[in-house]
């Protein structure tokens, strides 16, 4: 074995930050995230890395084609982000970001179920660390996240087990019976953000310090599309859910007023483009699914940048309050809009590229490519909102752009999603199969065109006005369960009640059994007691019989 598995080299990592004082510790970040990196491209296809367990031998790592596409971006991002984050002095949260990419690379690279579980478990537990490493209010939204995470694993466990069963074998690979397959999908399904199981997201990750926003938008989402493109893939349901929550994201997108909740309702919505590739199965699908799961984390993780900034420099969350930010904090600006075009998808940009793979995979299957591209108008809308409001519009708070380590992030980010805009092959010449897709086909330039463009005039006629921001009181699916709960309370409490009649009348039938004589002959015998003779009777007669018989 002639190399390190990267998921080692980020918990090795850990220690080190933590014993570093001040500037040490941030370069040492820095090294860290870099040698992961580098421990990733190293890879070669076919290597592995086992270890014994219990009898059992785990194959901690598998490197394919599709394990190594993911784990790069994975890298790239976990670099970027570390630049990031190196602005603050936060010695946790830097450890609980490394420990974090670390078991998010482990299940990427997992060979066998079992390990795929352990690291599975470990991207809960330290992505809610990273979460609570905020405290206040995020306390509170990293419990509800650790709880659906809890029950995400336990349906993957439950799948897991029915898949050994099943097939025989633990090895990570397509599912192959019914309920294995339905429970490794709901179990990625509450990490990927199926609707109604995709609320923890919207809720969490607003919370958390800014720089933990952004690799809480990297990894758990794309490590599940993963899962799914290794077990469910051309599941059709699984491709219609996807195209569901591309629409349903946006919607509740629109109406945020607070920039990262609406980011990150923009995360269901993009995640589902990725799902519903996934979903439609075969090279074409699966190639388109996971194109856009490297574009979008470069897009998603820039825009969680910006936006960090923009809360950093002006301690401001919401888009109401903010304006004139292109004027005071250019760097930040630029690469907001970059961003936003390119998860727009928007030609020039990455995102245009890998929003196209997955409509053409779409072509025989109408419904789903209809809702991407309601989706696609939505999603223009949302970022013409936040960066008119935010950054175009005048506005009096003072500001001015980061810290240079959180720009030059920012900047390298923008540079790889107008790069592989301008030149895609850089993203074809990786994927986990060739392509002959061509990105800038006039037939696909021309339908992009009239959907951004349909909606660039929408806002500034109409949408300028109708979508300024403000505080709503929509309620996503937290209603239902509120509803559901409130109906199991209500239905548990009339059960109580009426065991606890039919109890007290059991028991006073039981009292009356001894007057039962004297009462026969007054005629004053009671229903309970009536009940209770004849139950007693049929017992009697039961075993009568059975005992004839």
């Amino acid at each position: 074995m002639t190399f390190v598995p990267p998921f080692l080299v980020f918990l090795a990592g850990v220690p080190l930050v933590l014993a570093l004082p001040g500037r040490a510790r941030r370069a040492a970040l820095v090294a860290v995230a870099t040698a992961g990196t580098l421990s990733v491209f190293l890879l070669r296809p076919g290597e592995s890395w086992t270890a014994p367990f219990m009898g059992y031998t785990l194959l901690l790592l598998r490197a394919d084609s599709l394990s190594l596409f993911t784990g790069y971006i994975f890298g790239i991002i976990t670099l970027l982000a570390s630049l990031y984050a190196a602005a603050f002095a936060r010695p946790w949260l830097h450890a609980y970001a490394l420990l974090y990419a670390g078991t998010s690379l482990g299940a990427v690279f997992a060979g066998d179920f079992l390990t795929l579980l352990l690291f599975w478990e470990g991207m809960a537990i330290t992505s809610t660390l990273l979460i609570w490493e905020h405290g206040g209010a995020a306390v509170g939204a990293g419990f509800r996240y650790l709880l659906f995470h809890v029950v995400g694993g336990a349906l993957l466990a439950a799948g897991i087990a029915m898949q050994s069963l099943e097939a025989g074998t633990l090895l990570v690979g397509p599912a192959t019976g019914p309920w294995a397959s339905l429970f490794i999908a709901l179990g990625a399904g509450v990490n990927v953000g199926f609707i109604p199981l995709h609320t923890w997201l919207p809720d969490a990750y607003p919370m958390p310090h800014i720089a933990a926003s952004v690799f809480l938008s990297v990894y758990t989402t794309k490590a599940a599309v993963y899962l799914l493109a290794r077990t469910s893939a051309g599941v059709e349901a699984i491709a219609v859910m996807g195209s569901v929550m591309a629409v349903y994201g946006v919607v509740f997108a629109l109406a945020q007023n607070n920039m990262r909740r609406l980011l990150s309702y923009h995360i269901v919505s993009q995640v589902g483009y990725m799902v519903a590739g996934v979903g439609l199965g075969g090279i074409v699908g699966v190639n388109a699914g996971m194109a856009h799961v490297f574009n979008h984390i470069l897009y998603k993780a820039l825009l969680f940048m910006a936006v960090g900034a923009v809360v950093y420099r002006t301690g401001i969350e919401v888009m109401d309050r903010l304006g004139g930010m292109g004027r005071k904090m250019p760097v930040t600006a630029i690469a907001y809009w970059i961003a936003a075009f390119s998860i727009a998808g928007v030609p020039g940009f990455n995102g245009f590229v890998s929003k196209g793979m997955v409509v053409a995979a779409a072509q025989d299957s109408p419904v789903v490519r209809v809702l991407l591209e309601i989706a696609s108008f939505g999603t223009m809308l949302s970022f013409l909102k936040l960066g008119y409001f935010v950054f175009l519009r005048p506005g009096t708070t003072e500001s001015s752009d980061p810290p240079r380590p959180m720009q030059v992030a920012q900047l390298g980010t923008a540079g790889l999603c107008v790069a592989i805009g301008i030149y895609p092959a850089l993203l074809f010449g990786i994927l986990p199969a060739a392509t002959t897709y061509q990105p800038y086909g006039f037939d696909r330039l021309l339908e992009a065109t009239v959907v951004l463009g349909l909606a660039a005039v929408f806002f500034a006629t109409v949408g300028v006005r109708v979508l300024a921001p403000h505080e709503t009181h929509l309620r996503d699916a937290d209603a239902l369960y509120g509803a559901i709960a409130r109906g199991v309370l209500r239905a548990s409490k009339t059960i109580a009640v009426s065991f606890g009649a039919i109890y007290e009348g059991f028991l006073s039938g039981i009292r009356s059994l001894g007057q039962a004589p004297r009462r026969l002959q007054t005629g004053d015998l009671n229903w309970n007691t009536v009940a209770v003779l004849l139950g007693l009777a049929i017992i009697l007669a039961w075993l009568l019989a059975e005992a004839i018989g």
